[in-house]
């Protein structure tokens, strides 16, 4: 998926919501994407990882070091207090956008 394919923002406030779900590592947050998508969502590992650093430095998810079920060194993330405060500001304005989108293009 390149940056041109979504709404700036959005990867970032898709990652948070798949961690409601609970602590994953980056490779289980990818595939829950797809899988959540219908396989129309493929996030590669050059987007993916980036939006996870900048989730971290921002505070809005903790990562840790551990194994994943393949006995693989993984970083799990699980999503923070500010984390979810973020992701309910950023549900509200992704929701007046595409409710505007939809407007202009005739779909609502």
């Amino acid at each position: 998926m390149g940056k041109q394919d979504l709404l700036p923002g959005t990867l970032d406030m898709m990652v948070l919501h798949v961690l409601t779900r609970g602590t994953l590592h980056g490779y289980a947050i990818a595939q829950l994407l797809k899988q959540l998508s219908s396989d129309v969502l493929q996030v590669e590992e050059g987007s993916l990882y980036p939006a996870l650093q900048r989730l971290e430095r921002n505070g809005w998810i903790d990562g840790e070091w551990g194994l994943s079920a393949n006995s693989r060194r993984a970083r799990f993330y699980k999503l923070t207090a500010d984390g979810k405060k973020h992701l309910a500001a950023e549900r509200a304005s992704y929701r007046e956008v595409s409710g505007a989108i939809a407007r202009v293009m005739g779909m609502a």
